[in-house]
Order: C-alpha cells, then structure tokens, then sequence
C-alpha cells in the first residue's frame, strides 16, 4: 500500500518510496511493480502521473485522476508554476545559501536554463576518513528548483562540487562505496518534501507536504542532524 497523502475529486499524492519507479520504463525492464499501477490498484481507478521523480528520489508524487486535470497540472509544472521543495543530503560544507544559474544541456544537445536557490539546513563531520581527509564532511540543505530541467538538483549539485549522497550518476563514487559498506546505505538522499500550486480546477492553493522516509532519518541521525 502506497503513503496517499493527498487525496480529492481530481488529484491524489503519495509520499513515494525511494526505489520505486513511477511507470513502467524500457531501462528497468526487469521491474515488475510501479507508483501507477500500485497506486491504480490501490484506488481501483485510473490515475495519471502529473510530473515526475526519479526511482531513487523519494517523496511527494502527483497524480490527476482524469486526463483534463492530468494536461492542466502539466502545465503548470512546465510553466514553472509549481513551487517545489527538496532535502538533500550532500557532500561537504556547503554555503549557508546560494543561487545556482547553470545551464543543462537535454539529449539532443540543446542548452537550457537552469536556476536552483538551496540553503543550508544543518552541517556535520563525522570521524571517518576518506582519501585524503582525516574526517568526511556533510551539509542538509533545502533546495528550491525554479525550473524543471531532467535530474536538475543532481546535475547542479554536482557542478557545485558538492553532489548527492547515492547519486551514482551524477555523484561521487568514493562516498556512495563508503555509504554502502560502512552503513549499508544505498538510497539516494534527495527528497521532494513539499508542492505549492494553485489547484486546477477549483482555484484554492495547494500545499502538499511528504514526511522523510526512515532510510533518511537513519542517515540523519547517525549524522547528528535533525530537521526542524
């Protein structure tokens, strides 16, 4: 049974589970188990994804029960309409706030813009030695994308030198081998925690909040950090 946090006529929201696809995909086709068809199942109705999160991030995940709301909530995602909210846990000590304007280039090599603001929510540094540093150190920052470009958060963090905890694409490899044989973590630690947007149909502001998930917290608290 899937976390339904969200739920009236025309829309439903789950916190989704990191791992978890959110449709069927030619690069997993060994998945059997999907967020639509679960979800579908667990209504006995139609659903239909009104954006997307990567399997490994976890959190909010929207859908819109008819195909009218379904185009409606996707423009406003597209629009930039949406306000989003993430956590994440990265490597290093990062500012206490930034703005990052970096163009992302899509598969076809087009360029497009590309604008996060993040701030720093709590830092740590753990005793455990890395290459070649005497201690690893972390920060939990709350990020803010103001555009929806394909692993957006992953790839700016990334640019920043300072990238997600799990990300085996975009990150680093030495910290996730670390994460994995010291503390058998991996997940990747990026969480979509909260949608704000204007309700297609009836007008009313939405908020959608999705609590973090216990691997998350693990980390957190082995890390001395907490979430306010």
């Amino acid at each position: 049974m899937l976390n339904i946090i969200y739920q009236d006529d025309y829309l439903v929201a789950i916190n989704k589970p990191h791992g978890l696809l959110v449709h069927r995909s030619s690069i997993a086709n060994d998945v059997t188990e999907f967020a639509l068809q679960i979800l579908r199942d667990q209504l006995n109705r139609h659903v239909h994804p009104a954006h997307r999160l990567d399997r490994k991030t976890g959190g909010v995940l929207l859908f819109a029960l008819d195909k009218q709301t379904e185009k409606l909530m996707q423009t406003q995602f597209m629009d930039n309409q949406v306000s989003k909210k993430y956590l994440a846990i990265v490597r290093g000590h990062t500012p206490d706030e930034e703005d990052i304007d970096y163009p992302l280039r899509k598969e076809n090599g087009t360029l497009q813009d590309a604008f996060t603001h993040y701030k720093t929510l709590a830092r740590t540094e753990l005793d455990v030695p890395l290459g070649n540093h005497p201690t690893s150190r972390y920060s939990l920052v709350e990020a803010r994308p103001q555009t929806g470009r394909m692993h957006q958060l992953r790839k700016h963090f990334s640019h920043i030198f300072h990238p997600i905890i799990g990300d085996r694409t975009h990150g680093c490899n030495k910290q996730n081998k670390l994460f994995k044989e010291r503390w058998a973590m991996e997940t990747m630690l990026l969480h979509a925690s909260e949608l704000s947007f204007k309700h297609p149909i009836t007008g009313v502001q939405v908020q959608i909040k999705a609590s973090l998930q216990e691997e998350f917290l693990r980390v957190l608290n082995f890390m001395g950090m907490d979430v306010d």
